[in-house]
Order: structure tokens, then C-alpha cells, then sequence
């Protein structure tokens, strides 16, 4: 059986980060393992919410896989927050890294053209630095022009503006690079990749459901990563994991009883399988 380790924080409600990613992965039949960054009673969309430090135990917890030899098919990011939690999963990577295993970054830190709170120009050029240790980054429009210290767009503009973004990415140092929240249109929306070993494009777009859910970004990189363990190629595995979103995101606009934090992406989890069956995935 194939094994991920997920570094990101848990939200106890909320249904993003951690408690998100460990049902997807599993269910495409792949160990998750975590090594959980921070503790909060709910996401950050919650008021008063309550917040643990865990980048503490982060070392002793390497330390103890190091000394029961553990080795994981891939290593798979998500919201970081610190500039110690960057350093420290940069070292991670150098001492779980093997001639064959993924790394996969979702630089979490910004959307709709500015930083989330805490974050500015200074974390995302270490987060650049930490890209380069990746197999796969898949930033938003934002995160990517922020990661390149240029100017952020949003809308107005064209392919040529997207691949240039996307070689530019790559040449930080990933291997390929995934620009998501791509859109030409008012009904589509999707992902354009660029694979720098290959020197290829590649994109995927589907409709448009014009509403925003916290925690849709974790389904899609949780997807993608256990599609990718699965022996998908990249194209594909991305594909599978916008349209999965988009079920999610379309089964809770459905749903007369849904709670507004998050999707309901467990009632989804059967037409996820289906895929995995169907789309060309290796048990």
C-alpha cells in the first residue's frame, strides 16, 4: 500500500486541512499518515476560535520516523503559516526525500489578489524557496504572482499571460507547475499546467459555479495527490480532482440544509470511488 504524509494544521470543524485530506486520501486506498501543525477548535472564517502551536513537536515526531526507518510515496503540503514551520518542513523533505517518492506543495497564502492575514512578501519568498524542493506546486493565480514577486491579476488575461506565469514557476525550481482558478470565460473555469521536464502545456477546464466554500482547495490537492498515488498521470489526476470539487460544491448548493463553512464532500465520496475505478487508476 502506498503512503502519504500530510503536513498541515487540523481544524477540529470546518472540513478543510487535515480532516479533509485524510478521508480523500484513504479512500483512493492510501495510507495517509499526518504530521499536524496546529490545532484549531474551528478554520479561521469562525470567530474566537482557538489555536495550538504544534511546531514544537514537530522535530521529535521526524526524529522518531527517522529511527523506525519509515519512507513515504509522497509528502504533501498545505497551509504552513510560519516562517519556522517553512524551515522546518524544508529539512523534511531533505531527510524523507528518495529517488522516487512526490512532493507535492499547495502554497497556501493568499487568493483574490492579497495575503491572507500574517502573510506578506517576505513569507512568500521563502515559500518560493521552499517550492523549489517540489515535484508539483499548484498555486492560485494570486499565490503565483506573489511567489514571483510580480504584479497580481486576477482577470484580463490571456493564455500567453498563463504559460509565462507557469514557466516562470517552473524555473523556480519544481519540476511541474499548476496554476488553478484559470479562467477565459464567464461559465468555465480550470487548471493549465506546464511539466518542465517535458516542456509541455497542459489544461482542463469545466463549468463554473460562481460561489466561494472554504476548504475547496484542500478537496482538490487531497484529490490530486491521492489520484496521483494511484498511478495517474498529472493531467488526469487533476482533472478527477476539479471534478470532484465541482460535485462537492454542486451536492451542497443542492442540499436545503447545508452548513455554511464548508462542502459536503462525505456524500460525495462514492462518485470519487467510482472514478478512481473507472478513470484509468492502478490499485
Amino acid at each position: 500500500m502506498k503512503r502519504i504524509v500530510t503536513i498541515q494544521d487540523i481544524s477540529c470543524v470546518g472540513k478543510c486541512s487535515l480532516t479533509v485530506a485524510l478521508p480523500i486520501i484513504s479512500a483512493f486506498g492510501v495510507e495517509c499518515a499526518i504530521l499536524p501543525t496546529a490545532v484549531l477548535s474551528t478554520h479561521t472564517m469562525f470567530k474566537e476560535f482557538t489555536f495550538r502551536d504544534l511546531s514544537g513537536e514537530f522535530a521529535p515526531i521526524a526524529a522518531h520516523w527517522k529511527r523506525e526507518k519509515f519512507r513515504f510515496d509522497a509528502i504533501y503540503t498545505g497551509y504552513l503559516g510560519s516562517f519556522e514551520l517553512l524551515r522546518l518542513v524544508g529539512g523534511f523533505i531533505d531527510d524523507f526525500r528518495t529517488a522516487d517518492n512526490l512532493v507535492f506543495i499547495d502554497p497556501v497564502m493568499a487568493d483574490n489578489g492579497k495575503f491572507y492575514p500574517g502573510f506578506g512578501p517576505e513569507y512568500a519568498r521563502a515559500m518560493a524557496e521552499l517550492c523549489s524542493k517540489a515535484d508539483v506546486i499548484v498555486p492560485n493565480l494570486t499565490e503565483a504572482a506573489f511567489l514571483l514577486d510580480r504584479p497580481c491579476r486576477t482577470d484580463g488575461y490571456d493564455e500567453a499571460y498563463i504559460r509565462d506565469l507557469l514557466k516562470r514557476l517552473v524555473g523556480l525550481g519544481a519540476k511541474s507547475a499548476v496554476l488553478t482558478g484559470v479562467r477565459f470565460s464567464e461559465n468555465e473555469i480550470g487548471v493549465m499546467g506546464y511539466d518542465g521536464g517535458k516542456e509541455e502545456f497542459f489544461h482542463y477546464f469545466h463549468r463554473r459555479i460562481d460561489v466561494s466554500f472554504h476548504g475547496t482547495g484542500d478537496i482538490f490537492s487531497s484529490t490530486a495527490v491521492g489520484a496521483l498515488m494511484r498511478g495517474f498521470s498529472l493531467e488526469k489526476a487533476l482533472a478527477l480532482a476539479a471534478d470532484y470539487t465541482v460535485e462537492c460544491i454542486d451536492r451542497t448548493l443542492r442540499s436545503p440544509d447545508h452548513v455554511f463553512y464548508g462542502v459536503e464532500f462525505e456524500k460525495e465520496l462514492p462518485y470519487l470511488i467510482r472514478r478512481i475505478s473507472g478513470d484509468g487508476g492502478n490499485a
